[in-house]
């Protein structure tokens, strides 16, 4: 299942916007001025499909609609009740309405949440959100902004967050429906990762990391799993070695100039994962027969003994390929640096130019530039964190970028989203990163005079 499109009414009380995907080429770029809604429409699907509704109640708007590939539609519909003659004492609801051709008209209906009495101030999960930090019982600092946030607020912004305070359960269709299609929102602020940490005193403690620190380790683990899981494969196949060299057919259509050009590819292979790190440089990889002694006696032990060396080896195609492909990306745009990466550090820069610095083997993934961490974190993100056949929304890609870095950006993520199966929604201000392909983007307009 796909998105078709997506639109609003009334957004800001002013704005009624559309926007069809393309999906022949899994690339729309949204574009408009400032204050028009460019990030309200990618936080609001976000916002929908990962049951963050608070983003609902903080956005003004009427209705907000997806319509998918396969005729069904969602609409969801703000609305306000007010209390006997109090017209400031009113009441909020959601309304999630789905026309399925197969399932039929569902509704679901969304309160927002009130205070109530029973709601303890006190209750952990207030700490569970990482980009706050609560600095006494009843206020919370957001660790980006610096905005401070009293009970009510939170509970009014960060409500979904808070699984002990939401006491409405979505229906079957509704997770269903969400459970078909992976949205991942990468916001503007990407520089910075929260790791939440919970404390029993309600001091400020600040959780704030690095992201390309965060992702280096995270790329450690990454190839870690791979190789504990190239050991278990590598294990079951010598183990039953013999039984399966005891039991295997005579081969004889296999060639010497087969097995020569079966090696060769192996070696080729073999070669590509010690560059991008996964496999040591003096890990033995000499072949255990010459030409000269391969006969029809040995083609048999060649035939499975080549197939179980593939077999390991196929281990590694996807994680390799993705290695190789942000490498070659970030290695054109990097000056005087490039990226390789390790089994135990992660992400290793060494310097290309002589300085000082010239003297150090490796440079540290916080010593890069913004610009250099967005692109890192903004392509890791794309290729190792988001699922494949996921729609991913980025918010203004173009952020802290130079110029020659934006003109080249469409082209690198042509390139990315086609390896990790991904369909993009992107709002930007840049036409530089658009280019010529206007094709793909969609303007959002003002009001019509």
């Amino acid at each position: 299942m796909q998105i078709q499109q997506i639109s609003v009414t009334g957004l800001f009380g002013i704005f009624d916007h559309v926007i069809p995907l393309n999906m022949a080429d899994r690339i729309t770029i949204i574009h408009g001025p400032n204050g028009f809604g460019k990030t309200a429409m990618l936080r609001l699907l976000n916002g929908f499909f990962n049951s963050q509704y608070s983003i609902f109640w903080d956005t003004p708007l009427s209705n907000y609609q997806i319509i998918f590939d396969n005729n069904s539609h969602i609409e969801i519909v703000k609305n306000f009740t007010f209390n006997d003659s109090d017209k400031r004492n009113r009441e909020e609801q959601l309304t999630i309405n789905l026309d399925d051709h197969n399932t039929g008209k569902n509704s679901f209906s969304i309160e927002k949440l009130k205070k109530y009495s029973t709601i303890d101030v006190s209750d952990n999960s207030f700490d569970d959100i990482p980009e706050l930090r609560r600095i006494s019982l009843t206020s919370w600092r957001h660790l980006d902004t610096g905005e401070m946030f009293s009970f009510d607020e939170v509970l009014s912004k960060f409500e979904d967050r808070l699984p002990n305070m939401r006491s409405q359960q979505e229906p079957e269709w509704l997770t269903t429906l969400k459970s078909n299609l992976n949205v991942r929102l990468i916001e503007s602020q990407r520089l910075l990762n929260f790791v939440p940490t919970r404390s029993k005193i309600y001091a400020e403690v600040s959780t704030k990391l690095s992201t390309v620190s965060v992702y280096s380790d995270a790329l450690v683990q990454i190839m870690r799993d791979k190789l504990t899981e190239y050991g278990v494969i590598s294990q079951s196949l010598d183990r039953t070695f013999p039984t399966r060299l005891v039991q295997q057919q005579a081969s004889p259509a296999l060639t010497i100039e087969q097995i020569i050009e079966r090696v060769n590819k192996i070696e080729l292979t073999r070669s590509h994962l010690v560059e991008v790190g996964l496999l040591d440089k003096n890990e033995d990889s000499e072949f255990p027969f010459k030409p000269p002694a391969i006969n029809d006696s040995t083609k048999n032990i060649l035939s499975i003994y080549l197939e179980d060396i593939e077999k390991k080896l196929d281990i590694f195609y996807n994680l390799a390929r993705k290695l190789e492909l942000l490498r070659k990306t970030i290695n054109n745009k990097f000056a005087y640096k490039e990226i390789n990466f390790d089994k135990q550090k992660g992400f290793v820069f060494k310097p290309l130019y002589n300085s000082s610095l010239s003297d150090l083997e490796t440079l540290s993934a916080t010593d890069l530039s913004s610009g250099e961490q967005h692109e890192l974190v903004l392509l890791y993100e794309l290729l190792f964190k988001v699922e494949a056949k996921s729609l991913v929304l980025i918010d203004e890609p173009e952020l802290s970028l130079h110029v020659g870095w934006q003109v080249n950006f469409l082209k690198d993520l042509q390139e990315v989203t086609k390896l990790a199966d991904l369909d993009i929604l992107m709002a930007t201000h840049s036409p530089d990163i658009i280019q010529d392909r206007w094709d793909l983007t969609v303007e959002l307009q003002g009001l019509k005079k």
